[in-house]
């Protein structure tokens, strides 16, 4: 699979357990903007990254250190930094 196919899928997979973990409304996988901030333009917080988190290290089998947070602010950023743990 390309390397921007598995990014793509990533995201739309990373978006699913966003929503479906933050229970957030009038959002799809599909239509979740991936460069929006997350923190200023959709409200999440420390609590809820790091619900996710759990999340994710469960799916992909990847830690995302708590000194990253700040970094990963956007779907994008997040899918970039799950792809670039897994292959290592």
């Amino acid at each position: 699979m390309p390397i921007g196919t598995e990014l793509n899928q990533i995201i739309i997979d990373i978006a699913a357990i966003m929503i479906d973990e933050l229970k957030l409304e009038d959002v799809t996988p599909e239509t979740f903007d991936p460069d929006i901030d997350l923190v200023d333009e959709v409200g999440i917080d420390s609590m809820d990254l790091a619900t996710v988190a759990l999340v994710l290290r469960d799916r992909y089998s990847v830690r995302i250190d708590e000194d990253d947070y700040p970094k990963l602010v956007t779907l994008r950023l997040i899918s970039q930094y799950i792809q670039t743990k897994a292959i290592c």
